[in-house]
């Protein structure tokens, strides 16, 4: 259908994005010298980082998660402003498509929802939902809508008990957006697994049937991780484990679940964080291989967390970046979006770092004007 190859293809726009992000990055900085921002402050030529490594030769990021029902990382307690101005700083580097990445977790939801209320979850303070739409139709960029989690599914490993709640969720947030706001272009089936997992297929099929049904058939996609040697407890202080899964368990384990799910799921985001550096040409060569053999896309979720320190969870070091989307490139991947760009990347995080990788990762991919 015409969404979804609008919606699958957006990758081969970034180039455009990206020509265009000079001026939206001194746009945002016209403003930002009214309060101070140091990125209304060009850059000298002379002071650019020489770069070792040739430039550009990964593939760039153009989609981001957007983490407002977080499980582990702090609030930034953002009201629209400030969210606007994240857009301009995303759109500023190509970014063309934002994925809401739950729209409830356990009691806490981002709009008002009828049904998820009466089941005793809190109210919110403003319709993020609506908010993320809106934002998305200024700026030209896909919305991707994540299912909620009721959070039963992590206390029993049972993928199953995820479906009842989005029955009813699903067609509440299509009547209430879907129909309304033309930048709603897909569904983020928000449940992680790792491996084989007690009833992740039937309920992947059952949600994304549902979702491309009352939609007209708008795309779909999941974002599991590898069960690697850094797929540890976030709350524990472990950093690695022994029994890591192999390359040929990989690939066997998920042939078995592309199998099973590859007609209503269109896209898979492998979670790039859980395997080392060295890891990372095996294990996405047979992710493509797997995605072409049922025809879907394969994206990575290139995590801009770093995964390697014991404080959990902090901006990722620029190099561990670069070698992650270099290798996504080098299999030929389709699409690389983040986990997650506000927290992590953007120059008004509440991590300062943050800042500092998007100036590191515009001079790698030639995005600042420095004239």
């Amino acid at each position: 259908m015409d969404d979804r190859r609008t919606f699958i293809k957006k990758s081969a726009a970034a180039a455009v994005a990206v020509a265009g992000g000079a001026a939206l990055i001194e746009s945002c900085g016209k403003e930002g010298k009214k309060g101070g921002d140091k990125y209304g402050i060009e850059l000298d030529e002379g002071l650019a980082s020489s770069l070792l490594v040739p430039k550009g030769e990964a593939l760039p990021i153009t989609g981001t998660f957007l983490d407002e029902i977080s499980h582990d990382i702090p609030h930034q307690n953002w009201g629209e402003a400030e969210w606007d101005r994240d857009f301009r700083y995303m759109k500023a580097i190509g970014i063309d498509t934002v994925i809401d990445i739950r729209c409830g977790y356990r009691k806490f939801i981002t709009y008002p929802s009828p049904y998820l209320l009466k089941k005793g979850c809190y109210m919110p303070s403003v319709d993020l939902i609506d908010m993320f739409c809106r934002l998305a139709e200024k700026y030209g960029m896909t919305f991707i809508l994540g299912l909620y989690d009721s959070g039963k599914y992590w206390d029993t490993g049972d993928m199953s008990y995820e479906v009842e709640a989005n029955k009813f969720i699903i067609d509440e947030v299509w009547e209430r957006y879907g129909r309304k706001y033309r930048s709603l272009g897909g569904w983020y089936i928000s449940g992680e697994i790792s491996r084989a997992t007690r009833g992740a297929i039937e309920s992947f099929r059952t949600m994304g049937r549902q979702c491309k049904e009352v939609s007209g058939g708008l795309p779909t996609f999941i974002s599991p991780w590898i069960d690697g040697k850094k797929a540890v407890e976030a709350a524990g202080s472990s950093l690695s484990k022994e029994q890591a899964v192999s390359v040929e368990q990989h690939e066997r384990e998920w042939n078995e679940i592309f199998d099973g799910i590859h007609e209503f799921v269109d896209a898979c985001a492998f979670q790039d964080g859980h395997i080392d550096y060295d890891e990372l040409d095996a294990f996405f060569s047979v992710n493509k291989k797997l995605a072409d053999r049922y025809g879907m896309k394969c994206w990575t979720n290139a995590e801009t967390f770093d995964r390697d320190m014991p404080i959990k969870f902090l901006p990722i070091k620029f190099d561990k970046l670069r070698l992650k989307l270099e290798a996504a490139r080098r299999a030929g991947y389709d699409k690389a979006i983040t986990f997650e760009f506000s927290h992590f990347m953007s120059p008004q995080s509440s991590y300062i770092q943050a800042g500092h990788l998007y100036d590191r990762y515009r001079e790698y991919f030639n995005i600042y004007d420095y004239e």
